[in-house]
């Protein structure tokens, strides 16, 4: 399989082992585009256009402001759209990413 060198932020944390509890280090996100973001975005391939680096940490659009990218959502149902696509996305299961990093320069 070719590599593919993903850019991520200097100062992103370093991926955590598979299994490992999610750090916001973005990988899994920017090397491809998860079920949900390829249902709202239409695309199956690349990054995930909601990849949002935040506070020192890579977080998923989609799961913290879904109204910005599904603007039809009804306002006040934000509770039950956070625990649908967090259980879409297998948010707090662990680190589900087999990308490999290298730690060389960009």
């Amino acid at each position: 399989m070719p590599s593919t060198l993903i850019p991520l932020h200097r100062a992103a944390p370093p991926k955590p082992a598979l299994g490992a509890p999610c750090n916001g280090c973005g990988v899994c996100c920017a090397a491809e585009t998860c079920p949900l973001g390829r249902v709202v975005f239409r695309q199956r391939q690349g990054p995930c256009p909601a990849l949002e680096w935040h506070a020192e940490r890579y977080r998923c659009g989609l799961l913290a402001e879904p109204r910005r990218y599904l603007p039809w959502l009804p306002r006040g149902c934000a509770g039950a759209v956070h625990r649908l696509l967090s259980r879409w996305i297998a948010a707090g299961a662990g680190c589900d990413s087999d990308a490999t990093c290298s730690d060389g320069p960009l």
